[in-house]
């Protein structure tokens, strides 16, 4: 065929270019059409806007969580199937990305052995809680590997029986255990009573080294996050109003609450052994998820 233009046969037009028949005939198809090189493809298994809208709405009635964790919350409670990266996207496109959710993270530290199943370390800290112009003990025991909180005890005092009653009434519950006690250097984990009482308890004892505190991070995290989600945030009538209110929030953050250092499971989950087939579950609804977009996509 014969170029009107140059009285050139089009494939010795096309040699000369250097370029490939195919390459030619595309070009020709694309006459008048605007570029569009950087363009995204479209996928069938793209988000559809009913999604999207309850992304939006999600995370506009739960302010304040990130994203990752509002995947696996969406996920678990079968608002929507996507992954967090597409939550990202939603969310940053709507202007709701919560820029300030950051972890910042320590490399001291990393040599510690950590617990590879439920009841190897227990950690036990106190914390002050401010209650009507004076102080409350707050005295919390948390298992290493699943951040469960094994016991607490909210109390006037903070001597070593109080340590001890919570560490006894936390065997009590796990009868056969015997974690390793991990904590800081309080005058209270130190005393001659405390190790008396492990000994007697056939408990071993890991002291924090001093002036460095994030070696017991564990339980100071719990501590940060109960005080910022409802220390912080609710007043307390009385005694009894103060222990009812710490006991609920401690009960949604054993059972409810997604842990970000826990694959977005909750404490209970690798607790009790069903974290595999948490994660499993997850998996199969994203990828059911999937198959019925481009079902829709297709049939539409």
């Amino acid at each position: 065929m014969i170029h009107p233009l140059t009285n050139i046969s089009i494939n010795k037009l096309i040699g000369m270019v250097g370029i490939s028949p195919s390459k030619y005939y595309h070009w020709n198809r694309r006459i008048g059409q605007a570029n569009a090189h950087n363009a995204a493809v479209p996928k069938n298994n793209w988000i559809l806007e009913w999604e999207r809208e309850a992304i939006i709405n999600y995370a506009k009635s739960h302010i304040g969580e990130g994203y990752r964790r509002l995947t696996y919350m969406m996920l678990d409670e079968n608002i929507v199937a996507v992954s967090p990266s597409t939550t990202y996207r939603v969310l940053k496109s709507a202007g709701l990305l919560n820029r300030w959710n950051k972890v910042k993270r320590s490399s001291k530290g990393n040599g510690f052995n950590q617990p590879t199943m439920p009841h190897q370390h227990w950690h036990i800290d106190i914390k002050y809680v401010n209650f009507k112009g004076t102080f409350l003990f707050l005295i919390d025991i948390i298992d290493g590997y699943s951040r469960f909180i094994v016991n607490h005890e909210l109390r006037m005092n903070m001597q070593e029986y109080d340590v001890q009653i919570t560490l006894q009434k936390a065997l009590e519950k796990f009868p056969g255990v015997k974690p390793r006690i991990i904590s800081d250097n309080g005058s209270q984990f130190i005393s001659k009573d405390f190790s008396e009482y492990l000994r007697l308890a056939g408990l071993t004892h890991i002291k924090t080294s001093i002036g460095y505190p994030q070696s017991n991070g564990k339980i100071e995290k719990f501590h940060s996050t109960i005080n910022r989600e409802c220390l912080n945030r609710y007043s307390f009538i009385d005694i009894n109003d103060a222990k009812k209110q710490i006991k609920n929030f401690i009960d949604y953050y054993n059972t409810k609450r997604l842990h970000s250092s826990l694959s977005y499971l909750t404490p209970e989950d690798l607790l009790l052994g069903r974290a595999n087939e948490r994660l499993r579950e997850r998996k199969r609804k994203i990828q059911k998820a999937k198959l019925y977009r481009i079902e829709v996509r297709y049939a539409s």
